[in-house]
């Protein structure tokens, strides 16, 4: 961290979000960003620091769907302790905000993963609130889920989720599984909704983003697939200019042609990394609810041999759109920061490169998106020896 409340980054390239700008700077004041300008034109003054040559700045990765990190997993360790170890295992790739993802559970560690967010969002900026992912799943795609916890909405569940206020509140639920009007009844109370672990239809999940959803989880993975003559999920989310669907592009969990139709659809593409303990740790296996889980081949599976999470983190997943899907690299950064940032409601103070946003930026080789700096609010950390 700058000992200065108002100093600049200069880079050989700035992506602020749209486009680049070569051999710039970015001023920071505090916690935020105060302006962006040619490295030429920086006060004498003003106190600089240089990103490595040939590197990158662009706005921090903004990850929506992470499950753990550094050997944590969330539903195992409810606790601001943990929340601080994920964030700090994904910020070195590139991550400098974050939903911590709770797959479905029981009420008890559901209350005790809300109050650690409660308890550790002040001092952590970059938990930007919870994703629960479950537990109003379909029992027909519960995927790692366990079905023993899949279940309806009941009335505790409603004060609970609109007790809630300490940053976004992401669910992903199976509409056809909710009762009627509790989708439009989560957004009334500022929740982001999300389809995810789903058989609706097509006409279901149209009626669903009537009500205010939005969102659709880790896109083609446990959902309806489509179909000639159901389109389901898939083709009401890649229609849709409002939608925002998240997507693993790590090569295992979808095709590369699917995630190319994807990225042609008519809404945001977002990147996620559905991120495991593995992630930024050192154990190369870990229990998932019961389940013995190990790295293999780069993806993470049970032992029967079915995908449980991912291993894959930011970083990874933005350099794979450029090698898998043949995407330009700015394409790629925009699904890992503004589209995320958007999808949140946060895109007026995140996800972007300019004044008046956060300071929240990563600094990256672009031959393979190998972080050596990230800034949270303002704060550097450093992950090369000498950077």
């Amino acid at each position: 961290m700058s000992g200065c409340s108002r100093y600049a980054v200069a880079a050989d390239v700035v992506f602020d979000g749209e486009k680049r700008h070569d051999d710039f700077a970015v001023v920071i004041e505090d916690t935020q960003i105060a302006a962006l300008t040619p490295r030429s034109d920086l006060p004498s003054s003003i106190e600089v620091y240089n990103v490595p040559q040939g590197a990158w700045l662009a706005p921090g990765f903004i990850d929506t769907q992470v499950n753990g990190g550094g050997d944590v997993l969330f539903n195992a360790d409810p606790t601001p302790a943990a929340l601080a170890k994920i964030a700090q295992a994904h910020r070195r790739f590139g991550v400098t905000s974050l939903l911590p993802t709770l797959i479905t559970d029981s009420d008890e560690t559901m209350a005790a993963a809300l109050d650690a967010i409660s308890a550790i969002k002040a001092r952590e900026p970059g938990i930007l609130g919870i994703h629960l992912e479950g537990p109003f799943l379909s029992p027909e795609k519960p995927g790692v889920h366990r079905r023993e916890f899949i279940r309806r909405p009941q009335d505790h569940h409603r004060q609970m989720l609109g007790s809630f206020r300490a940053g976004v509140l992401l669910v992903t639920l199976a509409p056809e599984e909710a009762p009627d009007g509790f989708i439009a009844e989560l957004v009334a109370v500022g929740a982001k909704v999300s389809l995810g672990h789903s058989m609706a239809t097509y006409e279901q999940t149209r009626a669903a983003m009537a009500q205010g959803l939005t969102g659709f989880t880790h896109l083609f993975n446990a959902m309806r697939p489509l179909s000639a003559r159901e389109p389901g999920p898939v083709a009401a989310a890649l229609e849709s200019p409002d939608a925002s669907y998240g997507l693993i592009v790590d090569g295992e969990h979808v095709a590369p042609a699917m995630l190319g139709l994807a990225m042609r659809g008519l809404g945001r593409a977002m990147l996620v990394s559905d991120a495991m303990p593995p992630v930024g740790g050192t154990k190369a296996e870990f229990d998932l609810l019961g389940a013995r889980v190990m790295v293999r081949d780069g993806s993470c599976r049970t032992q029967e041999g079915a995908l449980a999470g991912s291993s894959l983190e930011m970083a990874s997943a933005v350099r794979n759109c450029v090698r898998l899907l043949g995407l330009p690299l700015e394409r790629a950064l925009r699904c890992a920061s503004c589209h995320p940032a958007e999808f949140l409601g946060l895109g007026r103070s995140l996800g972007r490169l300019a004044p008046g946003y956060r300071a929240d930026m990563a600094a990256f080789d672009p031959k393979d998106i190998s972080v050596s700096n990230t800034w949270v609010a303002g704060e550097r950390s450093d992950y090369r020896p000498g950077a």
